[in-house]
C-alpha cells in the first residue's frame, strides 16, 4: 500500500463534521468499515478487495485521520466520530449498514450502535476498546506522551526510521509479524498526520480525548441492540485480551458467533485477511 495509491482512489463527501475522505469497492448492501487510531481506511484494503462481490464496501477516514478535512475547532472525540458516521451515511443517502470496527474504531462502532441501532443490519467487532478498558493499560504511555506534547516528534521519528514503528516501543505489539509491515504501509498511515501542524494537533486532540466514560455510559443501550453480532478476536493482544470479547458476547443479546484467532493481534484484518474475510462472508450471507 502506498500513499499515492490510497489517495488516488479516495472520494470525499461534505458533512456537518467536515469533508470526509473514503474509499469504496463493490456493489450491493453497504458494509461500513471503521479503522482506529493512527491508521486510516487503508487498514481495510484487503476486505474491500475481496468482498465487493457481496457488499458495497465503504471505508471512511475518521475525524483527525487520513485525508479527512476538519475545522480546528471540530470535536474529534470518539462520540463525535460516531455521530460523524451517521452524518456520513446521510450524505451518501445510505440507510442501513453492516458495520465493522477495529481498535478505537470498534469502540466508535459500539457508540454508533447505541445511538443509531436502527441503522445497523449487522455488527462485527474485532479487537477493540470496550467498556472501561479505554485507553488500555498498554497504550497509556502513548497517551501520556501525546498529552506531554511529544506526538510530532514521535511521528517524525517513525517516518524517518520505519523500524521504530515496527519496534516493541511503538506499533510492533499490534502485529503478529511486525517485520512484514512495509515501508509503504507505514508511510500511508502516518504521513497524513504530519502534513501540517494542524493535522498533528488534530490527532493529538483525538488521542488526548480518550476516556472510557464514552463506552461505560452506553452499556445499557448495547444490551438493547437487536442486530446480529459477530465477534472475531485475536487471542495474543496486549491491548485487548479475550476477556473483552467475552464481555461483548454476553452484553449484546444477539451475538451469533464469537471466534478466537490463535496467535493473532489487533491488526489481524491486515495480517490474517483471508480468515477474517471468510468469517465476514459467512456471517453476511
Amino acid at each position: 500500500m502506498t500513499s499515492k495509491q490510497t489517495l488516488s482512489a479516495a472520494r470525499t463527501v461534505s458533512t456537518p463534521s467536515g469533508t470526509i475522505s473514503y474509499v469504496e469497492r463493490g456493489e450491493g448492501p453497504v458494509a461500513l468499515f471503521v479503522h482506529g487510531v493512527l491508521l486510516n481506511n487503508g487498514l481495510w484494503r484487503h476486505q474491500l478487495e475481496a468482498l465487493g462481490d457481496v457488499r458495497r464496501c465503504i471505508a471512511p477516514d475518521l475525524l483527525a485521520h487520513g485525508a479527512t478535512e476538519i475545522a480546528p475547532t471540530q470535536d474529534v472525540s470518539v462520540t463525535a466520530n460516531a455521530h460523524m458516521l451517521a452524518q456520513f451515511l446521510d450524505a451518501l443517502k445510505i440507510d442501513q449498514v453492516d458495520l465493522v470496527g477495529n481498535d478505537s474504531g470498534g469502540g466508535i462502532c459500539q457508540i454508533f450502535a447505541a445511538h443509531y441501532p436502527q441503522r445497523i443490519r449487522t455488527l462485527t467487532l474485532t479487537n477493540c476498546d470496550v467498556h472501561d478498558n479505554w485507553p488500555p493499560e498498554a497504550f497509556v504511555p502513548f497517551v501520556e506522551m501525546v498529552k506531554a506534547g511529544g506526538l510530532g516528534g514521535t511521528l517524525d521519528a517513525m517516518l524517518a526510521d520505519k523500524n521504530i514503528f515496527r519496534s516493541s516501543q511503538a506499533l510492533g505489539p499490534a502485529y503478529e509479524h511486525p517485520e512484514n509491515v512495509t515501508d509503504d504501509t507505514i508511510e500511508a498511515y502516518l504521513r497524513p498526520h504530519v502534513a501540517s501542524p494542524q493535522r498533528t494537533a488534530d490527532l493529538a486532540r483525538f488521542v488526548s480525548a480518550f476516556d472510557h466514560r464514552h463506552t461505560v455510559s452506553i452499556e445499557a443501550k448495547l444490551k438493547a441492540v437487536k442486530a446480529p453480532v459477530l465477534i472475531v478476536w485475536g487471542d495474543d493482544d496486549i491491548y485487548f485480551p479475550v476477556k473483552w470479547a467475552k464481555w461483548l458476547e454476553a452484553t449484546f443479546p444477539n451475538t451469533r458467533r464469537r471466534v478466537e484467532l490463535k496467535g493473532a493481534r489487533i491488526f489481524f484484518p491486515e495480517e490474517r485477511a483471508s480468515e477474517f474475510n471468510d468469517e465476514l462472508r459467512a456471517f453476511w450471507t
